[in-house]
């Protein structure tokens, strides 16, 4: 039995678990009985004795228990992580094959030709979304034949590689067998919970490379000779609706691609086939990439980072469409009023920025950030054009944004007729609850648009 520590809520408290959340913060915490140790599982009561779960603690975080299971019979042990492991998969496979006819059937056909279960679809997907998964702190996301590991907090870090054995036996009963797990733990967020940013190798299939980071026995690389080796991991090829991307999961940005767009940038391919297309934000080209392979006339893509802008212009040329897709290093916020001064207008305006805000104290910036960067696409637009704009923070909520686009279109004497509105994909699921203070799993809002001129 795990130590049986009695974690007891004030009255009156509690209300994001009880809406359907996973966190409990410090300053709703009336007692504790027992011995800890950061990062241990305890038992959540409620302020009358009601049990309401179990879950991790550290006393270094704001949120000091991150729930796990809402039973409080339930051990946290290995068939434990394997029963919450397999279902994340087995969702997986349902919510990611499909949604567009012509790409199924192109996977039927393949599936059928080769005999293999792993569908094309799921050549690269995020297995794990953390609380969405309700195995907090935790994310994992597959590239082809590889796994890369974003591990936030003490509690998660104790079952992590009980996790990636357990989630490589799982992928290789659908016949997917995994050459290499890499961890990206070098987040800030590991410091508010008392963790070393990290990373490194943390399995290999490759045995060489396996004795050079000092796998032991059980598997377990913890140690810094797997930052030496950052050399000898090579870059991983991925297909995504079509399109193939090199991603290299040890510099490239979170754990080396943005996967949740991917069925947003599919979105987007119907409205450039014979059309001029702007992409700003391009990063490594996937959406001007998605324009090109619709059959777009002439796509441009801007990027503040030369290195992204060079990502980008290779995976063009490994694409067939370095005639028609073009990529250039700019600052967007500058480049689009030059565009403008110089008269050109495009057939379709995309606009993919990073997150302005990661506080809700910084939100109002964020909300002028916003309205600037869409008034300047919107200006660039013909009339009749299309117009696609997006936020990925969890602050800058849907009602925000819609109100600050509809802001960006009164200044610029724009009409816009929504055409969709669109959030990340079903691999990044939204956990809902009934409270306006559980986002952690709802970030990504984004927006498709006709633009018309007023006459």
């Amino acid at each position: 039995m795990e130590n049986q520590t009695i974690v007891t809520l004030k009255k009156g408290e509690g209300r994001t678990i009880k809406a359907g959340g996973l966190w409990i913060f410090d300053n709703e915490i009336d007692t504790i009985v027992g011995k800890f140790k950061n990062g241990s599982i305890v038992t959540v009561h409620d302020f009358d004795g009601y049990p309401m779960g179990k879950g991790y603690i550290n006393q270094n975080s704001k949120i000091r228990i991150r729930m796990m299971t809402r039973k409080v019979q339930q051990e946290i042990d290995e068939e434990f992580l394997r029963m919450r492991l397999k279902a994340a998969w087995e969702y997986r496979k349902s919510v990611m094959f499909g949604g567009n006819d012509t790409l199924a059937e192109n996977e039927r056909a393949r599936i059928t030709a080769t005999g293999s279960t792993e569908r094309m679809d799921l050549n690269c997907c995020r297995v794990i979304f953390g609380e969405a998964d309700f195995l907090p702190g935790l994310t994992v996301d597959k590239y082809a034949d590889v796994l890369v590991v974003e591990c936030l907090t003490l509690g998660m870090e104790q079952f992590k590689m009980t996790i990636v054995h357990l989630l490589r036996e799982i992928l290789l009963e659908d016949g997917i067998e995994i050459r290499l797990v890499y961890e990206r733990s070098d987040a800030k967020e590991r410091e508010k919970e008392g963790l070393k940013r990290f990373k490194g190798v943390l399995w290999s299939l490759d045995e060489a490379l396996a004795k050079r980071v000092g796998i032991n026995a059980m598997g377990d690389s913890r140690n810094d000779a797997s930052k030496d080796c950052e050399g000898l991991v090579p870059e991983v090829e991925i297909i995504e609706n079509g399109i193939h991307y090199m991603i290299d999961v040890v510099n490239g940005q979170k754990t080396g691609f943005f996967l949740d767009q991917k069925y947003n940038r599919l979105a987007m391919q119907r409205l450039c086939k014979g059309k001029r297309v702007l992409d700003c934000f391009t990063h490594m080209g996937t959406f001007a990439l998605n324009a090109g392979i619709a059959g777009a006339a002439e796509v441009t893509g801007l990027d503040i980072s030369e290195y992204a802008v060079q990502q980008a212009t290779a995976n063009a040329v490994r694409n067939g469409l370095e005639d028609t897709v073009k990529f250039r290093c700019a600052n967007v916020l500058d480049e689009l009023p030059r565009l403008a001064a110089a008269g050109e207008k495009f057939d379709v305006v995309i606009l993919d920025p990073p997150a302005f805000t990661k506080s809700k104290e910084a939100t109002k910036n964020a909300i002028k950030g916003y309205r600037e960067i869409n008034m300047k696409g919107l200006k660039l637009v013909k009339d009749g054009g299309y117009f696609a704009t997006c936020s990925c923070s969890h602050f800058m909520t849907q009602e925000l944004l819609a109100k600050t686009v509809k802001e960006a279109a009164k200044a610029t004497h724009k009409r816009l007729r929504q055409i969709e509105f669109r959030t990340q994909g079903p691999d990044h699921p939204i956990l809902w609850a009934n409270s306006a203070n559980t986002p952690e799993s709802y970030y990504l809002k984004f927006y498709i648009f006709q633009v018309v001129e007023e006459k």
